[in-house]
């Protein structure tokens, strides 16, 4: 289930990309002179889809990241700590010979 999600995730974001760089930018300057001739032709309409389709986009990315988050860390709870067979020192096998200590006595 969580890779589904993740394969949405990835499909809205490049919907979200490509919608964002459609628009027009809408500041100001010399870009104001020419906006009222850009919206002859039912320009205006495109304008309002792409907006309302980049907030939907966004509330659904949202939504998904959210989604994915609790998909995947419902059954694996890390709480940070160490194991304790982490720390355990490997025991030879039987039969090997056992390393020779530095420290020993002399018989």
């Amino acid at each position: 289930m969580g890779y589904i999600l993740l394969v949405l995730i990835l499909i809205i974001s490049l919907l979200l990309g490509v919608v964002i760089l459609v628009q027009n930018p809408k500041g100001t300057g010399l870009a104001a002179g020419f906006e009222s001739a850009g919206r002859i032709g039912g320009v205006q309409r495109t304008t309002d889809f792409l907006e309302k389709s980049t907030w939907y986009l966004t509330v659904a990315l949202f939504v998904l990241c959210i989604g994915a988050t609790g998909a995947f860390s419902s059954g694996a709870v890390d709480t940070g700590e160490f194991e304790e067979e982490e720390f355990i020192a490997p025991t030879a096998a039987p039969g090997a010979a056992a390393p020779l200590e530095q420290d020993a006595p002399a018989p």
